[in-house]
């Protein structure tokens, strides 16, 4: 079966909640809950770590090296030029890009994205336009040169710090497909972005009975209502 690499993009100063992506939540940094989940993803080869030159991020070097995990270095700010770039440095076709405060994300909803991508010459597959998952489970599978095209044509500060929103904002430039959950889902935040979310995160890891891979999409929203309540 033909495999894509994923690129997550992460880094410790972040906005909203500084430091998130290294925090440790019941044991264990955040980062490497994400790096464990797509380590279950049949559909992915290789995990590639994005984050910037700045000095701190050289926390998040630290642990990639401590984890085995391949890294690139890039622009602070322009998010998409330093995707751009390590997708281009690693010569990478297409790839999955992964936000790193996405802790629990679903590996069985990774491999449906990259599925349907191989299926045809698409150059974005999302789950986010629009959104029926749970934020925390975004995928958007990326064609390399197409990304090339769309980042010539960037120009506002959000496309290079969402990468992916001029796709987006002309969606008749591109070849995109969405594919959506049975059920809206996208009221509910599995992801690690404010303080808020964070005590959430807390709960529901600490409430688990198995290792957090093992649940599906359905159980971990069992465990977000069980954790809302107490």
């Amino acid at each position: 079966m033909y495999k894509l690499p994923a690129i997550i993009q992460a880094r410790f100063s972040s906005k909203r909640l500084a430091g998130k992506v290294l925090h440790n939540l019941c044991g264990k940094p955040i980062l490497k809950y994400l790096v464990e989940s797509l380590g279950q993803c049949t559909s992915i080869n290789q995990v590639f770590v994005i984050t910037s030159t700045d000095l701190s991020d050289d926390s998040v070097v630290s642990f990639c090296e401590k984890n085995g995990a391949d890294y690139y270095r890039g622009p602070l700010e322009n998010v998409a030029k330093r995707m751009l770039d390590a997708a281009n440095y690693f010569n990478l076709e297409s790839f999955v890009r992964i936000n790193g405060d996405s802790p629990l994300l679903n590996s069985k909803i990774l491999d449906q994205g990259i599925s349907i991508f191989l299926k045809d010459e698409y150059d974005l597959v999302t789950n986010t336009f629009p959104r029926t998952f749970p934020v925390g489970q975004s995928v958007e599978v990326i064609k390399t040169r197409s990304f090339e095209k769309a980042y010539e044509k960037m120009s506002s500060p959000d496309h290079f710090e969402h990468v992916t929103k001029y796709y987006y904002d002309h969606p008749n430039e591109f070849k995109i497909k969405n594919f959506s959950n049975d059920d809206n889902l996208s009221s509910y935040r599995l992801v690690v972005d404010t303080a808020e979310d964070l005590h959430r995160m807390e709960k529901i890891i600490g409430s688990m009975t198995k290792d957090h891979t093992d649940y599906g999409l359905y159980e971990l929203i069992e465990l977000y209502h069980y954790n809302e309540k107490s």
